[in-house]
């Protein structure tokens, strides 16, 4: 594995956005941790319904050239996924679809093989996301990312929140700034060849 730094994002480009927040939370978890996190808002990184015809004949979008990059570059994903519908929001899927392309030279799934993931979700209805967050742990696990197994899912997210992001519940506060320090300490060993 090429780092151990940590790249965090929200599946959601909503501006004030739940998952957002519980990003911002267990990412400061993770820097507790000693980690390096960068992050990112897919919002400043608009792409393309994938379209494998629109690939052959333009190239990969430069926003996902851009991602690539940026991914590549990392070892760990904090990931927070809104539910859409049961499911992940189409922007998520989108861009884990265009980040998954092999440029010119590149091994398949060169951006996600041998990374490990941490993943949580904030929603205002009863599961909290957590039907989301079953099918993003297969999406990641079948294009060979390492899924941690303890994940957070947030319920009513509308009244969970301070108005300065933080959790109102200091034991989801604590909860979910340990996924990022899990995430952190896992990087290490790894990187370390501890495992």
């Amino acid at each position: 594995m090429a780092s151990k730094d940590i790249l965090a994002l929200a599946g959601s480009t909503r501006e004030n956005s739940f998952n957002k927040k519980l990003i911002k939370i267990a990412a400061e978890g993770a820097r507790k941790a000693g980690a390096l996190v960068t992050g990112i808002d897919l919002r400043d990184y608009p792409l393309p319904v994938f379209d494998e015809d629109l690939e052959s004949r333009d190239g990969l979008p430069a926003n996902a050239l851009k991602l690539k990059k940026i991914f590549l570059a990392h070892g760990g994903l904090l990931i927070a996924a809104p539910e859409y519908n049961s499911s992940i929001t189409p922007v998520l899927k989108n861009t884990l679809d265009w980040v998954s392309r092999a440029s010119r030279g590149e091994a398949p799934l060169a951006c996600f093989e041998g990374k490990t993931a941490a993943l949580m979700s904030a929603s205002p209805g009863a599961l909290g996301g957590l039907r989301g967050l079953v099918h993003l742990r297969s999406i990641l696990g079948n294009i060979k990312v390492l899924v941690l197994p303890d994940q957070i899912a947030i319920v009513k997210a509308h009244e969970a929140f301070h108005d300065d992001g933080t959790l109102k519940e200091p034991w989801l506060q604590a909860g979910v700034e340990k996924l990022g320090e899990n995430l952190a300490k896992m990087m290490e060993k790894l990187t370390a060849g501890g495992l």
